[in-house]
C-alpha cells in the first residue's frame, strides 16, 4: 500500500514515525511522511520519503512566548493551522491508499481522507480520549478533580484542540469540494492506536472500542550513524554522567540555561552530557560535554539519569533505557508525562520549568541518584517494555485492509 503519515510539530512529533515508517517499509509498503521542512534530512537519513508541510514550529514557539495578547496568539495559531492545511492538501495529491495521523493534525487528515475516499487510522502519541481515570494531557486542573472531573476536563481538552483547526478545516473542505456541513468529529475516528506502553499508561476501561494502547514506536537510527569521538572519550573518562536536555523547548534561552546547568552539575557533584536542542544549550569543562543530536537509544543507557522536558518521546526513551529521570516539564502534554514518571516511581517530584534554578535542579538530581528504588523501578519497567512490540497491532490492522 501507499501509506502517507501526516504529522506536525517538533522533532518529538516526527521521530517516532521514522521507526514506524521503517517497519512499514520492511513489510513491503511505500511510505511517505508529510512533515515540516526542518525534518527532511532526518526522514531521508531513515530512508523515508518526505512531503513538505509549511510551518516552522521552532519559530512558532518563540513567537508564542513573545506574544503580547491573546489575539496575537490566536493569529499565530490560525496562520500555522492554515499552513498545515495547505501542506496536507499538497501531500495527499501525491497519492496514497491510507493515511496515518497523530491527534494534532487529525482533523485535516480526516478531511483529506473524506475527499479522496482514503481510510484514516489514528496513530496518537499521547492519550486523546476522555476518561474518568485521569485528566488528559493539557487539562486545566487543580487538586484531584475525581472521576467525573477527569472526564469533563478531558472533554474540554478535546473541544479546545478541535477548535484550533476549525477554521482551517472549513477552508480545506471548500478547496477539496466537500459539503460545507460539519465534518465528522475527530473523536469518532476509528481505529486509533496509541504509541506508548500500557505499562506506562494502561488503557482505560471506559475508552471506546477500537481505541487501543499498542506500545512504543521507537525512532529509527539514521543509517551509518556513529558516536562522535569526543562523546565516546568523555563517557570512558569517568563514571556515567547524567543527561540534560530540553528538546524543542525554550528556544533562545541557551545561555541562561547553560549557566544554570553548569552550576547545578557542580553543586550535585556529577558529570553531565548536555544536549543543545532548540534552546541552544551550551556547556563545557572537565565534567560537562555539550553535544548535538545523539540517538537516545544509544546515549541514555550509558547515563546515570536523564533530565528532560518530559515530552512523550523523551519520556519513553528514558524508560526504555532503564534509567531514572528528573522531569522538568514546560508545556502541553509534558506535565502529564512528568507526573506519570513520578507516580511510576522512576523519578522524584517534577521541577516545573518556571521554577527551575540551579539549586532546584541540583537537589532533584541528588534526590534522583541517591534513591536506589528509582533505578530499580526503572529497570523493571524497561524489562517489561522490551518485551512489547508496539508496531505489531498496527501492522496487523493495515494488513487486513490490503
Amino acid at each position: 500500500m501507499r501509506i502517507l503519515i501526516i504529522t506536525a510539530g517538533s522533532r518529538g512529533d516526527v521521530a517516532p514515525f521514522t521507526g514506524l515508517g521503517r517497519r512499514l517499509l520492511d513489510a513491503g509498503h511505500q511510505v511517505a511522511v508529510a512533515a515540516h521542512p526542518e525534518f527532511a534530512a532526518l526522514l531521508g537519513a531513515c530512508g523515508l520519503d518526505h512531503r513538505p508541510v509549511p510551518g516552522d514550529p521552532r519559530e512558532l514557539i518563540r513567537a508564542w512566548s513573545r506574544a503580547a495578547s491573546r489575539d496575537e496568539v490566536r493569529a499565530l495559531i490560525r496562520a500555522y493551522a492554515d499552513g498545515l492545511a495547505d501542506g496536507v492538501e499538497q501531500a495527499v495529491t501525491g497519492g496514497s491508499d491510507l493515511l496515518l495521523t497523530p491527534f494534532g493534525p487529525a482533523p485535516l487528515a480526516l478531511t483529506a481522507g473524506e475527499a479522496l475516499g482514503v481510510p484514516v487510522i489514528g496513530t496518537y502519541l499521547t492519550p486523546a480520549f476522555a476518561t474518568r481515570h485521569f485528566p488528559l494531557p493539557g487539562a486545566h486542573r487543580t487538586g484531584d478533580p475525581g472521576p467525573e472531573g477527569n472526564l469533563a476536563a478531558g472533554r474540554d481538552v478535546l473541544k479546545r484542540a478541535e477548535g484550533v483547526f476549525a477554521g482551517a478545516v472549513t477552508r480545506l473542505r471548500a478547496r477539496l469540494g466537500l459539503p460545507a456541513g460539519a465534518p465528522a468529529p475527530v473523536g469518532d475516528l476509528r481505529p486509533v492506536f496509541h504509541g506508548y506502553s500500557p505499562l506506562v499508561v494502561p488503557r482505560p476501561d471506559d475508552w471506546p472500542s477500537r481505541v487501543d494502547v499498542a506500545g512504543y514506536w521507537w525512532p529509527a537510527r539514521p543509517a551509518g550513524w556513529q558516536p562522535p569521538g569526543g562523546l565516546a572519550d568523555f563517557l570512558r573518562a569517568g563514571p556515567p554522567p547524567v543527561f540534560i536536555g530540553f528538546g524543542s523547548m525554550a528556544p533562545g534561552h541557551g545561555e541562561r540555561l547553560g549557566e544554570l546547568v553548569a552550576a547545578a552539575v557542580k553543586r550535585a557533584r556529577v558529570r553531565a552530557v548536555v544536549q543543545a536542542g532548540w534552546a541552544g544549550l551550551s556547556g563545557g569543562g572537565d565534567d560537562v560535554l555539550a553535544v548535538g543530536d545523539v540517538p537516545h537509544d544509544w546515549l541514555f543507557p550509558r547515563t546515570a539519569a536523564v533530565v528532560h522536558h518530559a515530552g512523550a518521546g523523551t519520556t519513553g526513551a528514558g524508560l526504555r533505557a532503564g534509567v531514572p529521570a528528573v522531569p522538568v516539564p514546560v508545556m502541553a502534554d509534558q506535565p502529564f508525562w512528568a507526573s506519570r514518571l513520578h507516580r511510576l516511581g522512576v523519578a522524584p517530584r517534577p521541577v516545573p520549568f518556571q521554577d527551575l534554578t540551579a539549586e532546584a535542579l541540583a537537589d532533584a538530581l541528588t534526590a534522583c541518584l541517591s534513591e536506589p528504588a528509582h533505578r530499580r523501578r526503572a529497570a523493571e519497567l524497561a524489562a517489561g517494555i522490551a518485551a512489547e512490540d508496539g508496531t505489531a497491532p498496527l501492522l496487523a490492522r493495515i494488513a487486513s485492509l490490503e
